[in-house]
């Protein structure tokens, strides 16, 4: 029961922050959710309802190479891989939307390794 309640309750802050977090053609949104055993990365833009962008723990470069994939080694390497392929295609300013997650250990390490990376946020 205590799992369903949390879950609800992301999803209530996620929401919440969508209200105010919106991404454009010029500055996508910069999504992160996170499960138990992976971390997703995605950068959308929400006037089209496209993803321009995406890396995740399950792609085979990082699986690999990690130990684990629910950890913040793992978190880190998702986020330089998704500001990788951004800058790939032209991206260089989103907006980070934390996805109703606390800004703390993995969604942190994320945005962290991200920024090293080069995207502006």
């Amino acid at each position: 029961m205590a799992r369903f309640e949390r879950t609800v309750a992301r999803r209530k802050r996620h929401l919440r922050l969508r209200n105010r977090v919106i991404g454009t053609a010029e500055r996508p949104r910069l999504n992160v959710y996170r499960s138990l055993k992976h971390t997703y990365a995605q950068i959308i833009d929400d006037t089209t309802g496209t993803t321009l962008v995406a890396a995740s723990t399950l792609d085979p470069g990082i699986r690999d190479r990690l130990d684990g994939t629910g950890n913040i080694e793992a978190a880190k390497a998702v986020g330089e891989l998704v500001a990788q392929r951004a800058l790939d295609k032209g991206i260089k300013e989103v907006i980070f939307d934390r996805g109703g997650n606390s800004y703390a250990g993995r969604v942190s390490a994320l945005a962290d390794a991200a920024r090293e990376a080069g995207l502006d946020f």
